[in-house]
């Protein structure tokens, strides 16, 4: 039985997560929860269904991040976005943060377009693989953040996300509490790409016994102009 409404069940959980949200963010995590709903099965999006799964697994598991950094003012670029996950929590629950979210497929970029004319949010949807635009100059190292959910393992996600960070700036990435190992092996990846291992952030996800952890890294200097390589050339040779 569900124990609130979208609303009730992102503030109570937020609140948990010692996170404040605006005035309205209720409101608009419940409109997406129902965009979700009725779209996902068209566009493939995501296997979570249900209030209170999508709520804690997807609203509230992005939502953590918030407690890594200050995101106030700062621009965002999230890397295979998806759903939308982790950056349009983000940018619900601080509006004032510019956001970009990339995905490779275009049904998915669709969704999020027409899923941010939904929720009446300012952002830019891009369809693009990580590793092709990050060679862009109007694009490369001009972000603060750079988030990403799921999408490889470390030393791979490594050259397709840092190679956007500015120096002095963190790429965040939501893994699962056993992912020792994909920190020991990319190391390697996080020094050849100008960045150092700032530490783990641990949370466990309201009202549930899930535990996930964010591996931070910021950027101390400019990546090599020759990374990232071709997705084929990362898969087969990580860094």
């Amino acid at each position: 039985m569900l124990q609130g409404t979208v609303s009730e069940l992102v503030e109570r959980g937020a609140a948990e997560l010692h996170i404040k949200l605006p005035p309205g963010a209720g409101a608009s995590f419940e409109r997406y929860y129902k965009f979700l709903n009725t779209e996902s099965r068209k566009f493939n999006i995501t296997a979570i269904t249900g209030a209170e799964e999508t709520v804690r697994m997807h609203f509230l598991d992005s939502l953590a991040i918030l407690g890594v950094a200050e995101f106030a003012e700062s621009r965002v670029i999230d890397i295979g976005s998806g759903a939308g996950f982790p950056g349009l929590p983000l940018k619900l629950a601080e509006p004032t943060m510019s956001l970009t979210m990339i995905d490779a497929t275009a049904k998915r970029v669709e969704f999020l377009k027409n899923l941010c004319t939904e929720l009446d949010a300012q952002a830019v949807c891009m369809h693009a693989r990580a590793e092709e635009i990050a060679h862009k100059c109007e694009i490369r190292e001009k972000y603060d953040f750079a988030i990403s959910r799921a999408v490889a393992r470390m030393n791979v996600l490594c050259e397709l996300c840092l190679p956007f960070v500015q120096v002095g700036g963190l790429f965040l990435a939501l893994k699962s509490v056993n992912c020792e190992d994909e920190i020991d092996e990319a190391y390697n990846a996080i020094n050849r790409l100008g960045a150092e291992l700032v530490g783990t952030i641990d949370y466990t996800i309201p009202e549930t016994d899930v535990k996930h952890r964010i591996v931070a890294m910021c950027k101390t200097m400019e990546t090599p102009a020759k990374y990232p390589r071709r997705f084929a050339k990362i898969e087969r040779e990580p860094l």
